[in-house]
């Protein structure tokens, strides 16, 4: 198993960013009641995964499985009781993984 942090900074964003040797681009945008949501998306912009809420402790493509991505994305925070990030946190204090198998 291999993890590698995906950067980020809190602000709304999207980045091409290379995971198992495939092109992905990565949105996320902060929602004022749902905290921070990621859209997954291929490299021609098409929706994979969309609306996916930033939640610490658990593979946020884990219910995705049947889509054989080969990878898993998880947020950590280095507040072991933070369970989201903040507004202002993310890539700072909260930090997107990707772990490959």
């Amino acid at each position: 198993m291999q993890a590698s942090e995906i950067p980020l900074s809190p602000d709304n964003q999207q980045f091409a960013v290379a995971i198992n040797g495939v092109n992905y681009s990565i949105r996320t945008i902060w929602r004022d009641a749902a905290g921070w949501v990621m859209d997954l998306l291929d490299s021609s912009g098409a929706g994979i995964v969309t609306g996916i809420p930033l939640v610490t402790g658990a593979n946020l493509l884990a219910s995705f499985s049947y889509l054989e991505l080969g990878f898993g994305l998880v947020v950590l925070c280095d507040d072991l009781t933070q369970d989201y990030p903040t507004k202002t946190d993310l890539g700072i204090s909260s930090h997107l993984w990707a772990v490959t198998e």
